[in-house]
């Protein structure tokens, strides 16, 4: 099986996205800021940062990047059911560090639930590390 990584395409690739993020299991919250309105504020601002993997013409995964300058951020990693424990997970998340390398992010974190334990432990086998922390978020 051949994939290809690429930057997203909003008009393209939103409705397949988002139809992989709704059936990727437990691990991926959906909000309001993955509306198209809130993701076409994203691509303008860093189209670059949110990449795809697409196999024949079809999205089976997907990786958002943030970066604010200092730090970076990683969002919805995510490969389809079908797709997964073939390496496109991990040349998602290896291209989007570097592309934030790129613009000079020297450390980036990710969000994980507490019980999503196979996601726990995919970014452990590959460098995470535990931080003894709080996430505290706010709906403005």
């Amino acid at each position: 099986m051949q994939y290809i990584l690429r930057e997203f395409q909003l008009t393209q690739d939103y409705p397949a996205v988002y139809a992989l993020w709704q059936h990727s299991g437990p691990g991926i919250q959906i909000r309001r800021s993955d509306e198209p309105g809130e993701i076409a504020k994203k691509v303008e601002r860093d189209p670059d940062l949110f990449v795809v993997a697409d196999v024949d013409g079809i999205v089976v995964g997907t990786v958002i990047g943030g970066f604010d300058g200092r730090r970076g951020m990683m969002y919805h990693l995510v490969v389809a059911p079908e797709y997964r424990k073939q390496g496109i997970g991990i040349a998602l998340m290896e291209e989007l560090e570097r592309r934030l390398q790129a613009r000079g992010c020297l450390r980036y974190y990710c969000l994980v639930t507490k019980d999503n334990l196979p996601a726990l432990h995919f970014y452990e086998a590959h460098g995470w590390q535990s931080m003894d922390l709080f996430a505290l978020g706010k709906d403005l």
